[in-house]
């Protein structure tokens, strides 16, 4: 009897673990789900190829939007609750003075913009996809996990963009026949809606390719390194094209230099000159004549002309803006003055500082600056000085980097689901986590 006993226990023992082993199979696969779905929620969204010759496509498109943050608040729900489960101490580092004061700030703007329901409306979908980027890199439990993520979403993406160069190359490059920006005809667009942000986007999945090689998968990694490259450089991203190996030169030496101090010099400089020099130009003759001397188009493709009407816009509400997401398209783009009819049409002023002090006004500006560069740089500093250095710290350094110097050219701050957005704040989120956590290399 006892014996029988014996053996109904261990099989009852034997049963407990097979079904332990199941719910925690079934949780890797969820969890390895949500992020990939996520990711590419946001870089390939429900309405990719978009005919930029048709206008009541393009218009139709915005219709999708509901169903996009539909989607994020599901995404939302699961990672937060996963995260919960199994990083809760991490989420809690998030309610810090940085974060607070900045989501206060950015809570006044609505209150205080010329359109406080479109105000609101935008704040509640950046908010959401804030709360995803942020749970998102709670989920993997080791570097190995995050990079087969990351490599499988960044394959899933880049194979989206060259299947639409082979079957549907109208809607995978710009044309001659789009209603706007002709001369971009022949440049590769892939799934986005810009060559820009394509350009953008595949900067980025090249820091992810040399990620996934540095942990180990070289094939996967190689062949991320190879198709996004290639890609690069058809979209005739100039900018993106530069600042990546911008990125990659600075990157590279800051392992070398010790001080926090010189780090944010070192890191920083590029930033400041390169709006110094950009926007900068508009506000300053000076500027303007020695850039005029300089082997650039100093039009900087057309934006001058958008970076003249918004500063002009901007002193009108120096300290509150127009309101979170509220100046371009809004009531204020009525009514222009003759010979200005053109920028009713701008979705943004090509420099996501000035986009921001439009929007919340300086002392956003301010907040933002201090959320977004100075947080994540010390965060960089102490998580490579506490021992936390590694292929993933590198990688988020690039990302952030290379988002903070685009921004100088490109408008993505604060812009809900924008696929440069998400990805740069990732970056911002993971080299928080990284400079209060200790790095699982391996294993549960």
């Amino acid at each position: 009897m006892s014996a029988f006993l014996n053996q109904l226990a261990a099989a009852s023992d034997f049963r407990t673990v097979v079904g332990e082993l199941r719910r925690q199979q079934v949780s890797d696969i969820a969890r390895g789900a949500i992020f990939v779905g996520a990711l590419l929620l946001a870089w390939i969204s429900l309405h990719p190829f978009l005919d930029l010759g048709n206008a009541q496509v393009r218009d139709a498109a915005t219709g999708n939007e509901t169903i996009t943050y539909l989607a994020f608040v599901c995404l939302a729900m699961l990672a937060i609750a996963f995260a919960m489960r199994d990083n809760a101490p991490g989420l809690a580092t998030l309610i810090s003075p940085g974060f607070i004061l900045f989501g206060g700030w950015i809570g006044m703007s609505v209150v205080l913009s010329t359109d406080p329901g479109t105000s609101m409306r935008r704040v509640i979908a950046t908010l959401l996809v804030a709360v995803v980027t942020s749970s998102l890199m709670l989920l993997p439990k080791n570097q190995t996990e995050l990079a087969r993520w990351l490599s499988l979403a960044a394959l899933g993406l880049l194979a989206i963009c060259y299947l639409g160069l082979l079957v549907v190359p109208q809607l995978s490059m710009h044309h001659a026949s789009d209603l706007a920006e002709q001369q971009l005809a022949g440049d590769w667009r892939g799934s986005f809606g810009h060559k820009n942000v394509a350009a953008g986007m595949m900067g980025m999945l090249l820091f992810i390719g040399i990620y996934v090689v540095r942990s180990g998968a070289w094939i996967s990694g190689t062949a991320i390194l190879a198709l996004s490259s290639i890609f690069l450089i058809n979209t005739n991203g100039k900018s993106s094209i530069a600042l990546s190996v911008l990125v990659l030169a600075v990157s590279s030496f800051t392992p070398y230099i010790r001080s926090l101090w010189f780090r944010a010099i070192f890191l920083l400089t590029p930033l400041l000159l390169l709006n110094v020099f950009t926007v900068g130009t508009v506000m300053n003759d000076t500027l303007a004549e020695i850039v005029s001397k300089l082997p650039v188009d100093t039009s900087f493709t057309g934006r001058t002309d958008v970076w003249t009407f918004a500063v002009q816009a901007l002193q009108l509400r120096l300290y509150t803006g127009y309101g979170f997401e509220a100046f371009w398209g809004g009531s204020e783009m009525k009514n222009l003055p003759e010979g200005m009819e053109w920028t009713a049409t701008a979705a943004h002023s090509h420099n996501g500082y000035l986009d921001t002090a439009l929007g919340i006004g300086l002392p956003g500006l301010a907040l933002l600056i201090v959320v977004l560069v100075i947080l994540p740089l010390r965060n960089f500093h102490v998580a490579d000085r506490g021992g936390n250095e590694s292929p993933l710290t590198m990688l988020l350094l690039r990302l952030w980097l290379f988002g903070l110097y685009l921004s100088s050219l490109e408008s993505f701050f604060l812009d809900r689901a924008d696929p440069l957005w998400f990805t740069f704040l990732m970056a911002v989120f993971g080299l928080h986590y990284l400079a209060r956590f200790r790095l699982r290399e391996q294993g549960a």
